[in-house]
């Protein structure tokens, strides 16, 4: 399977649009391609339950057809906090069996699952449970998006630093024009061309508003050989 699990050099650098462009680049090279956000904070009242925006666009992204919400986010939560108060606040315990039973269903029917986590690579899931420990349940490679703007190049390499010494596999990087004022942009993607470990998947124009069709022709997956 192609899977994959999308980290963050931190919040707000565009994980969320990087893997809906993501799903759709898997199922334009003919793959039947599936979105999952397992924990997602902010999440919103609505007739059908609590729904997170993030997760509803890897929902859409998803090929036909659509996995239930459900699945793609097994713990949704109401305030727009870290999980782990998130979840205090309407006493919900943040486990791995809910999100391996509900990622075992949609790679079941699927060749490629996205998982996208919270935050940046360091923020926990609970007190108890970190990011590393449901990418080493699910056993999946991981891809960094990175936020182009001031200080991105730090983030990146520490990033990077951090996910080698957890014993995670970084395969490769995205990078996400997050503010587009930026000076020496391509200077910045060059030098973390030359830093990060792993190739880059592409570019993502800043487009607020743009569809991750759109977006996901900016992307090229190269998969590493099979361990």
């Amino acid at each position: 399977m192609a899977s994959v699990y999308v980290t963050g050099t931190d919040t707000g650098v565009g994980k969320s649009v990087a893997s809906a462009a993501l799903l759709h680049a898997l199922r334009r090279d003919g793959l039947h391609a599936v979105g999952m956000k397992p924990v997602a904070s902010g999440c919103e009242v609505t007739d059908d339950g609590l729904r997170n925006e993030d997760a509803l666009a890897l929902q859409a992204a998803s090929s036909a057809p659509q996995p239930a919400y459900a699945d793609v986010n097994p713990f949704a939560l109401p305030a727009p906090l870290a999980p782990e108060l998130a979840a205090a606040d309407v006493g919900v315990t943040l486990s791995l069996d809910p999100i391996l039973a509900a990622y075992a269903r949609l790679a079941a029917r699927a060749d490629a699952v996205v998982v996208e986590g919270v935050g940046g690579w360091a923020a926990p899931l609970s007190a108890t449970l970190d990011q590393l420990d449901l990418v080493r349940a699910l056993d999946l490679p991981v891809v960094l998006v990175v936020g182009l703007r001031l200080g991105c190049i730090n983030h990146a390499r520490l990033t990077a630093r951090a996910l080698a010494a957890d014993g995670a596999r970084l395969v490769g990087w995205i990078a996400n024009e997050v503010d587009p004022a930026m000076a020496r942009i391509d200077d910045n993607v060059r030098m973390l061309e030359a830093r990060l470990p792993v190739p880059c998947w592409g570019r993502l124009p800043h487009a607020p508003a743009a569809d991750p069709r759109e977006q996901a022709a900016h992307l090229h997956p190269r998969w590493p050989a099979p361990r």
